[in-house]
């Protein structure tokens, strides 16, 4: 890998940060409400998921 002088590297940062498209403050929002409205489908989800397997469980050690 090639040495690249901290001026050098600092230029290159800029440049790529300059690409970068960044989510506008709507967006922003709308994401995070679809991320919590999906962590808390999932959560209930596993909830369940949790508790079936629990009482499956449950049922078998107690027919041994």
């Amino acid at each position: 890998m090639a040495k690249v002088s901290p001026g050098q590297f600092v230029r290159e940062v800029r440049q790529e940060m300059s690409k970068v498209t960044w989510p506008t403050r709507r967006e922003t929002i709308i994401t995070t409400i679809m991320v919590l409205i999906m962590t808390s489908i999932l959560s209930v989800f596993f909830l369940g998921v949790d508790a079936v397997l629990g009482n499956l469980i449950q049922w078998v050690l107690s027919v041994g």
